[in-house]
């Protein structure tokens, strides 16, 4: 009976499996097609005109729509911010494949825009969407980077100063949240894509913060004055340094925002000295957590979003060496606590290299931009890291063909609508 089951199995084994993918009816195939990562479907969509026609059906929209997450691609922007749209190097990386990707940008799509003469640059991402942002006529573009789909918002008229871009995206809709002013004199507007209308401007108070620790924090007169102005101090290497924070072109207007589980949208940014505020925009007031870092400290700093949570990133040099570490606000102690570092043999290797450093967040990755900036081009370098936060496991790039000096996250999802 054995052998007997034995030669049972081998002939079954031997026949030639092929599963008939084409005699599927179309709702089910695309279904199943749903599940590919976004850049195996782009390639397998030239196999044949039906396959390629899922990607503008509403079945596979909502197929794909049904997929919790994806590994998010990081839209690399290139550290000369001078470069005109149409010539600046559009590449991205999957974390999914682990390779680079360079973008092509249909030609009508940078006609219909008038992007060929203008500097439109990327400010903020959510879901499977960017905002690009023009500063020399304050337009807003709206973009599915993946299928090149777009939205320009309606021209909004200002004129307090732009302090801060944000932006949260549904299946359904997004919202996009500028922040104007200097502290205290905070305002913002929202742009909800539902109405396809901005809503009118809202001023955010003050507010301080009520649980005991924050309480028995108390910061003298004196700091706070220094906090609203430009100090100068030398460093260890005899350089005068200023206590303003220079912010690359790309993240000066960088935020993160965040939806508390009660539906409160909170948007935090860093300001000129380096402080987090918090605004919260549905019970309209802001306040600021206490300083990482003292004023006279030398040290590049970002934040990033990743589930749902704001950690902020510093690396700075203490001791003959530089350190890079992740830090997570506890509300409860109102205190700073270290995550997360940096293996310190990596980390020492920026010592005294006076290097910047820009990251994004995305589920469970960090991904992190380090560069410095030489006296020629060819002096500028840039390396990019790749960290799981669960493992604490980091990995370093390969080099792209083109210098960025930041990222901005989103995930490939071909139903993202404008």
């Amino acid at each position: 009976m054995a052998s007997r089951r034995n030669l049972k199995r081998k002939s079954f084994e031997d026949e030639d499996l092929v599963f008939p993918l084409d005699e599927l009816n179309q709702d089910l195939l695309e279904r199943v097609l749903s599940w590919l990562p976004t850049s195996t479907f782009l390639r397998l969509s030239s196999v044949s005109k039906r396959w390629k026609s899922a990607a503008n059906s509403p079945v596979f929209h909502h197929a794909c729509s049904e997929i919790p997450s994806r590994e998010p691609w990081f839209y690399m922007v290139d550290s000369s911010q001078s470069v005109e749209f149409k010539n600046q190097q559009h590449f991205v990386y999957d974390s999914a494949e682990m390779n680079w990707k360079f973008l092509t940008y249909p030609s009508n799509f940078l006609e219909e825009n008038q992007l060929n003469q203008s500097n439109f640059l990327p400010v903020a991402s959510s879901g499977g969407l960017l905002c690009f942002h023009n500063g020399e006529n304050g337009e807003f573009l709206i973009c599915n980077p993946v299928t090149s789909s777009y939205r320009k918002l309606p021209l909004l008229d200002y004129s307090d100063t732009l302090t801060a871009i944000g932006m949260i995206s549904t299946q359904e809709s997004y919202k996009l949240f500028l922040i104007f002013g200097e502290i205290p004199n905070l305002s913002f507007r929202i742009y909800d894509s539902t109405t396809d209308s901005w809503e009118d401007s809202a001023i955010l108070s003050k507010k301080s913060p009520t649980c005991p620790a924050a309480q028995s924090c108390s910061t003298d007169d004196e700091e706070e004055e220094d906090d609203d102005r430009m100090l100068y101090f030398l460093s260890k290497c005899g350089n005068v340094v200023g206590t303003e924070i220079q912010k690359n072109p790309c993240k000066q207007y960088s935020s993160i925002t965040t939806t508390k589980g009660d539906g409160q949208e909170i948007l935090c940014f860093l300001n000129s000295s380096g402080k987090v505020v918090a605004c919260n925009l549905t019970e309209k007031h802001f306040f600021e957590y206490p300083r990482l870092l003292p004023l006279h400290h030398e040290y590049s700093i970002d934040l990033v979003e990743c589930e749902g949570e704001l950690l902020a990133v510093v690396l700075s040099e203490f001791l003959e060496t530089a350190s890079l570490r992740i830090w997570k606000f506890d509300e409860n102690e109102w205190a700073w606590n270290q995550v997360l570092a940096m293996p310190s043999a990596i980390s020492h290797e920026f010592y005294s290299k006076k290097v910047d450093i820009n990251c994004t967040g995305s589920s469970e990755h960090m991904f992190a931009c380090i560069s410095n900036s030489g006296s020629t081009d060819d002096d500028e370098s840039c390396r990019y890291f790749l960290c799981k936060l669960a493992e604490n496991e980091w990995t370093e790039l390969p080099a792209c063909s083109g210098k960025f000096s930041c990222a901005f996250s989103f995930q490939p999802r071909i139903e993202a609508s404008v």
